[in-house]
């Protein structure tokens, strides 16, 4: 389960960003009691975020236990389509797509391919692109059209929760009053002592798109945690990109059971 976890963490959890090109956006506190759960809902989906194609550097810092790693990576990003990561000296690359799950490691000569099922099935939660896409533009990971929501105010952001929290997985999602993106993502899984949790901690606004500035990512599972933090280095919107991904042959497969 941990080398999935680090495996996951890198396919899931790398990004964030800022450039000369963009404005940090000033948080507000100003919350609307009268707001209802459809409202904050309808003003979050206005928010999707509208681009052909993304890339930036980003600062990424990885911490297990008593162990950290710090490294920049390249993302790139066609909407809908592709994400894809490459690590210094191209080391490490990572390609998703709605259909794929593909990785590779150079220093370890090894790789990965397979679909979301598999991983979904090994979590216990349904996992897709649109998910990922989602938790790196700070939009709620599930469809909340599909949900009916109760909606709260907790601290400074709007909290929504399902009005039937499921026995198996409970979600809470917190919304930002000033631009309605995500303040946090809360998932947990009590029965099997798993938790997520996704803190949005800055937002930019980037060629009129609200976007995240930093992530902070905590993964648990009984007692193991992962922490991830996520800073954007730099950030263009819109330019013809390229997504090479070829598995270096003799490359050893990552068997996942």
């Amino acid at each position: 389960m941990i080398r999935l976890l680090k495996i996951l963490s890198i396919i899931l959890l790398l990004f964030v960003f800022g450039c000369k090109s963009t404005k940090k956006i000033i948080p507000t506190n100003k919350l609307d009691n009268n707001l209802s759960s459809k409202q904050i809902i309808r003003e979050h989906l206005k928010q999707e975020a509208k681009f052909k194609t993304l890339q930036s550097r980003v600062k990424v810092e990885y911490i297990q236990g008593n162990k950290s790693q710090a490294h920049t990576i390249n993302l790139r990003m066609e909407k809908d389509k592709t994400i894809w990561i490459s690590s210094f000296l191209n080391v490490i690359r990572v390609k998703l797509t709605p259909e794929k799950v593909g990785y590779y490691n150079k220093l370890e000569n090894n790789y990965f391919e397979g679909n979301f099922s598999l991983i979904s099935d090994l979590l216990g939660i349904e996992l897709n692109f649109n998910k990922v896409q989602n938790l790196l533009l700070g939009e709620a990971l599930f469809d909340l059209n599909n949900e009916l929501y109760d909606a709260n105010i907790h601290e400074a952001s709007y909290l929504l929760q399902p009005k039937m929290q499921g026995e198996l997985l409970e979600i809470f999602f917190l919304l930002n009053p000033g631009h309605f993106k995500m303040d946090s993502q809360q998932l947990a899984q009590p029965l099997k002592r798993r938790m997520l949790q996704i803190d949005y901690e800055n937002y930019q606004k980037v060629k009129r798109q609200v976007l995240p500035q930093q992530i902070h990512i905590t993964a648990l599972e009984d007692t193991d945690e992962i922490i991830i933090n996520m800073e954007f280095k730099s950030i263009s919107l819109n330019n013809d990109l390229r997504f090479p991904f070829r598995i270096p042959s003799g490359f050893e497969e990552i068997v996942i059971r």
